[in-house]
C-alpha cells in the first residue's frame, strides 16, 4: 500500500471516530437537555426577572421564574401521550407581583398560618403582620412568594437542576435571624418527577416552614374544576381547626369523617357536608398527619390524586410530618389567569407538604425551630403517570 493511500484511509478513520465522537456528545446532550432561559420582564422597581426551563426525554416541561422561586408551567403527558399544563398562574409577571393565590409560589419563612401573628422563642415574643384576619399566613405581607431569588444551573446526576437562593434578613416580616434559604429543583431525565430539595441555615434561633403552593388540575388549568378528581391521602389524623382555620391543637382521627381519604375517593364526593370542619373552610383547607411506617423522618408517600378523564396521576411524597389538602375553595374567578381564563371556586387543587399550621404556639406539634449551626433540609417529589 502507497504511502498516500495509508494516509487517506488514516483521515478517513480519523473523521469517523470524530463523527462518532460528535454524535455521542449530541445524543447525550440531547439526553441531558438544556436549561433554556428567556425573559420574564422586570418588576415595578426595575429588577430584571427571567424564565427557566427543565424539560426531559418523557414529554415533560416545568417553567420556573425567579420572582418568588415559582412554577410558572407543568407540562405532562395524558394517557394519549398529549401534555397539557396542570398548574394554575399567570402569562405575564404582572399577575404574580399583583397576584394574592401565591400560583406556584415557594412560601415562607413560615407556610401556612401562625395564630395572632405571635409567637415566642426562650421567652421573647415576635409580632408578625397579619395578612388573613387575625392570622400571619405565608410569611406575612410580603413573603418568600414576593422575593426575587438569585439563581444557578446546577450539576445533576440524571436530569437537570436549577437552584434559587435568597436572604432574608434579620426583621424581615417580624421574623428573627437572617435565614439563608436554598430551594432546588430538579427534572430527572428518565421519569416524569418535579423534585423540590429546600435547605436553610440561620444565625439567631428562628421558625422556619417552607413549602411550594402549586394549584393542580390533572385535567388541565382552566379545564373546569376538581371535584371530580380523585384523592388519597396517607393520613390517620389531621389537625382540626377554629373558625379563623388555627389548629386546636387536637389531633383528630378522620376515621368516620368526611376527612378520611385513606381509601381513594372524588374530591367532591363529601366536600359539602355538614360538618363543622368543612363549613370552617368552605371545603378542605386542612393539615393531614402523614403515616410514616416506622416513624422515620424519611421520604414517603404523602398523597395521590388522579383525574378519570385525561389519565394523568400525581403523587407526592416528602420528608415532612404533614400536608395542606386545599381544595381551591377561596378561588373566585377574579383571578384571569393564563390566556385570560378566570380561575373559579375549586378551579385546582393544593398538596403543600409543611411542617403544622402555627406550630410555634402548639409544643406537641413537631418542632420548626432552626437554630445558629443547624441546617434544615427538606425533599418534596411530584410524581406524575398515567391510568
Amino acid at each position: 500500500m502507497t504511502v498516500k493511500r495509508r494516509t487517506l484511509r488514516w483521515l478517513c478513520a480519523l473523521i469517523f471516530v470524530g463523527e462518532l465522537t460528535l454524535a455521542g456528545s449530541l445524543s447525550a446532550q440531547a439526553m441531558r437537555g438544556t436549561i433554556r432561559k428567556q425573559s420574564f420582564g422586570k418588576t415595578n422597581s426595575g429588577e430584571q426577572i427571567d424564565l427557566y426551563s427543565l424539560s426531559n426525554q418523557k414529554g415533560m416541561e416545568v417553567a420556573i421564574t425567579n420572582f418568588g422561586a415559582t412554577i410558572v408551567t407543568l407540562r405532562v403527558p395524558d394517557r394519549a401521550g398529549k401534555a397539557a399544563d396542570v398548574v394554575l398562574g399567570f402569562d405575564t409577571l404582572e399577575g404574580y407581583e399583583t397576584g394574592k393565590s401565591y400560583f406556584g409560589a415557594t412560601v415562607g419563612r413560615y407556610a401556612n398560618r401562625i395564630g395572632g401573628g405571635t409567637f415566642s422563642i426562650d421567652g421573647k415574643t415576635y409580632t408578625l403582620p397579619k395578612n388573613n384576619g387575625n392570622n400571619t399566613l405565608h410569611g406575612g405581607i410580603v413573603g418568600f412568594n414576593k422575593k426575587v431569588w438569585k439563581v444557578r444551573e446546577v450539576p445533576a446526576k440524571d436530569g437537570e437542576s436549577l437552584e434559587l437562593s435568597y436572604l432574608s434578613s434579620d426583621g424581615e416580616e417580624g421574623f428573627p435571624g437572617n435565614l439563608s434559604v436554598k430551594v432546588v429543583f430538579t427534572v430527572p431525565s428518565d421519569r416524569n418527577e418535579l423534585k423540590i430539595d429546600y435547605s436553610a441555615t440561620t444565625d439567631k434561633d428562628t421558625v422556619l416552614n417552607l413549602s411550594n403552593h402549586s394549584y393542580f388540575n390533572l385535567a388541565g388549568e382552566g379545564n373546569g374544576d376538581i371535584l371530580d378528581h380523585v384523592m388519597r391521602l396517607h393520613a390517620k389524623q389531621f389537625t382540626p381547626v377554629d373558625k379563623t382555620l388555627i389548629p386546636t391543637g387536637e389531633l383528630r382521627d378522620v376515621t368516620g369523617t368526611p376527612m378520611d381519604f385513606n381509601a381513594a375517593i372524588p374530591i367532591g364526593k363529601r366536600i359539602s357536608d355538614n360538618y363543622e370542619q368543612l363549613v370552617f373552610g368552605k371545603g378542605y383547607d386542612h393539615n393531614w398527619v402523614l403515616a410514616r411506617s416506622g416513624g422515620g423522618n424519611g421520604l414517603t408517600l404523602a398523597a395521590e390524586a388522579s383525574d378519570p378523564k385525561s389519565g394523568r396521576t400525581l403523587a407526592v411524597l416528602t420528608t415532612e410530618p404533614g400536608v395542606q389538602f386545599y381544595s381551591g375553595n377561596f378561588l373566585d374567578g377574579s383571578a384571569k389567569g393564563k390566556g385570560g381564563k378566570a380561575y373559579g371556586q375549586r378551579a385546582a387543587f393544593c398538596l403543600e407538604t409543611q411542617h403544622f399550621p402555627d406550630s410555634p404556639n402548639h409544643p406537641n406539634f413537631p418542632s420548626t425551630l432552626l437554630k445558629p449551626g443547624a441546617v434544615f433540609q427538606s425533599e418534596t417529589v411530584f410524581r406524575f403517570s398515567t391510568k
